[in-house]
């Protein structure tokens, strides 16, 4: 295949896995490539990005489900020198009720937190001498990682951990244990990947994460870790459009509370427009837009920097996909990495995988505008 025509088109990359195990021991993978037909995102007359950011209860679902699941993989290779069957991938969040004002307010009932899943818990030969302290991890390590996620979340006060983790089925058990020397699929699952980011993919997720970034957490220790960004592209024209939660401390009024809107969105479109939109060979215009809900007195305060105290609730699966985004637009599946073990779930290991060779074509061949 020439390079001109790749350049007008994108590869399409699918692989059928025959067998339940990954390439060695005789299975058989099938790869094929071909000359993708559709459209390349970038030249669509419309485009949808949205991106849920650090604090949003979504994702602090997705990751308190990976963080146990790491918990275990640690636990596992110090006792036994391998990781154990386990699947830690359902949380879910039931947002509390909280009372934000012009410098501080106070939260009234505490955000509930469920994990949910089927875990080794103790070896088969309880000679061994070793029983996973799965209530230790919960309520002390995922607490902490709760307290990294969210500074201004008073702990334990302002949320309550829970779990019900309990040992897995003895099929899968067993079907995971036969796969020493080439891991066995536990489960059907397909994988989508893309690259490279369309310009709009770029801006939201640049976007958050520089709102969320510690310098800029330094400058505005008023902004919250709850922030989300939907980016709609029209032709030329992308509008960002922000929601911040502000945490009530450190807003004394609400004429500092607009005054801060006004700088911050200053502030994100001088760095939009010289970091990433300067550098392109064509001109897109840029409108912003932070917390639109906002009328008058009625204004997105908050007391620990999240949605989750109050306004919403979250769950495993509903927020970003393994590449930080939520794009419509492009192909994608629905099925959630989060707390899967990364020895055998293809549901975790397939959607990496796909992640690692989509942006490998693209590094090795720059002439490929999708795939």
């Amino acid at each position: 295949m020439h390079s001109t025509s790749i350049q007008s088109h994108y590869l399409l990359i699918a692989i059928a896995i025959r067998k339940s195990i990954i390439l060695k021991g005789g299975c058989v993978m099938h790869l094929e490539v071909s000359v993708g037909r559709n459209v390349v995102v970038d030249d669509m007359p419309m485009e949808i990005v949205e991106r849920k950011g650090k604090g949003h209860p979504d994702t602090l679902c997705d990751g308190a489900a990976e963080e146990l699941s790491r918990l275990l993989c640690v636990y596992y290779r110090e006792r036994t020198g391998r990781i154990l069957h386990h699947n830690v991938d359902k949380c879910v969040l039931a947002g509390g009720r909280s009372s934000p004002r012009c410098g501080g307010g106070y939260v009234e009932e505490p955000i509930y937190v469920l994990l949910v899943g089927r875990a080794v818990l103790e070896p088969h030969n309880r000679d061994a001498g070793w029983r996973v302290p799965i209530g230790t991890m919960v309520v002390q390590d995922i607490q902490h990682w709760f307290r990294m996620q969210l500074p201004h979340l008073t702990i334990p006060g302002d949320i309550i951990l829970d779990y019900r983790v309990k040992p897995g089925s003895e099929d899968l058990v067993a079907n995971y244990e036969a796969g020493d020397e080439v891991p066995r699929a536990n489960d059907t699952s397909l994988a989508v990947a893309f690259a490279p980011l369309s310009v709009t993919e770029q801006l939201v997720k640049e976007a958050e994460t520089w709102l969320n970034s510690p310098d800029f957490k330094r400058e505005f220790p008023a902004v919250g870790e709850d922030i989300k960004v939907m980016g709609v592209r029209q032709g030329r024209n992308i509008r960002l459009t922000v929601a911040m939660a502000f945490i009530d401390r450190y807003v004394h009024s609400t004429a500092e509370y607009y005054e801060l809107k006004q700088l911050i969105m200053e502030r994100l479109y001088a760095h939009l427009s010289e970091c990433y939109l300067a550098q392109l060979p064509q001109e897109y215009n840029l409108q912003l837009d932070l917390n639109t809900a906002d009328q008058g007195d009625d204004i997105y305060l908050t007391v620990t920097g999240t949605s989750a105290e109050c306004g919403d609730d979250g769950q495993v699966g509903r927020g970003n996909r393994v590449n930080g985004l939520i794009t419509p637009y492009r192909p994608m599946s629905l099925e959630a990495s989060a707390g899967k073990n990364p020895v055998s779930h293809v549901g975790k290991v397939y959607q990496v995988m796909a992640q690692l060779i989509a942006n490998r074509l693209v590094e090795s061949m720059p002439q490929l505008r999708q795939v």
